[in-house]
């Protein structure tokens, strides 16, 4: 193996955290705000770019560095490193409800499409880059962008969603029509497009949006309940000028002011 071989346990139910267990000299590699805690003997520093062996040479990671820039990561990765005697524990924790998958990419080809803003946290030897859109089409109207996260590497892998998830299994030639938003991530066999859902009345009066992505096996694809962005635009539309949208009442801000929560 190329990455770090590293044990681990995630802990919780909703509001979960993985911790990963290090032998001496093993590293695991982070996104920035991901750390929860860790022991003793532990030793963190920032690196640049992606957390690949970067074996390439200064050039080698500005260009690492600058992939991760067009997914809207930061510039720079944490490296968790056991310089202690014994195994070490570190733990990292998702941004928000929901699960933690885990991932090991030498059982899936070596490589993994993803959310942008999935990835959580590997061993040291995954490379986290980007994935261009082969269609024009998939990235203008696929609600994920043209540019997605590729983990490539024989290491293991953890990535995030939001509420429930759900891993499916495509037959080939199989097909699965799912929301944008709730693709999590997907194994490199699939093919991933984007269509058009059609229809008038669909089109004006479906509140699900123009474009669902369409996936098709051999393959398995990661699907999530909950994507973060629906949960913040709901947010957003409660939270609307302080005032609550109550669901059902005929009252509306009357309502907010006989329950004592003004306007």
């Amino acid at each position: 193996m190329n990455a770090h071989e590293i044990d681990y346990k995630i802990h919780g139910e909703e509001m979960q955290h993985v911790e990963i267990e290090l032998d001496p000299t093993e590293t695991a590699i982070a996104e920035s705000g991901a750390f929860m805690m860790m022991d003793d003997g532990i030793q963190m520093q920032t690196i640049f770019g992606d957390g690949s062996q970067q074996t390439g040479g200064l050039m080698g990671k500005i260009f690492s560095a600058g992939k991760r820039l067009l997914t809207g990561e930061s510039l720079f990765m944490t490296a968790f490193t056991n310089v202690g005697q014994g195994k070490k524990q570190v733990h990292f924790a998702s941004p928000f409800p929901g699960k933690i998958i885990a991932m090991n990419l030498a059982e899936h080809g070596g490589k993994m499409t993803c959310q942008k803003d999935a990835f959580l946290c590997a061993a040291k030897g995954v490379s986290v880059g980007i994935e261009f859109q082969r269609n024009l089409g998939t990235g203008i109207f696929g609600g994920e962008g043209f540019i997605m996260q590729k983990l490539e590497g024989d290491g293991m892998a953890f990535v995030h969603a939001g509420g429930h998830v759900h891993e499916r299994r495509l037959m080939p030639g199989e097909v699965l029509k799912i929301d944008t938003g709730c693709v999590v991530a997907y194994t490199k066999e699939i093919d991933f497009d984007v269509q058009f859902v059609g229809g008038i009345k669909n089109t004006i009066f479906g509140g699900e949006g123009l474009f669902f992505a369409t996936l098709r096996g051999p393959g398995t694809v990661w699907i999530q309940s909950l994507p973060i962005s629906r949960l913040a635009s709901r947010i957003m539309a409660y939270g609307t000028f302080g005032r609550r949208k109550e669901e059902g009442s005929i009252l509306g801000g009357l309502g907010n002011l006989l329950d004592g929560d003004g306007i």
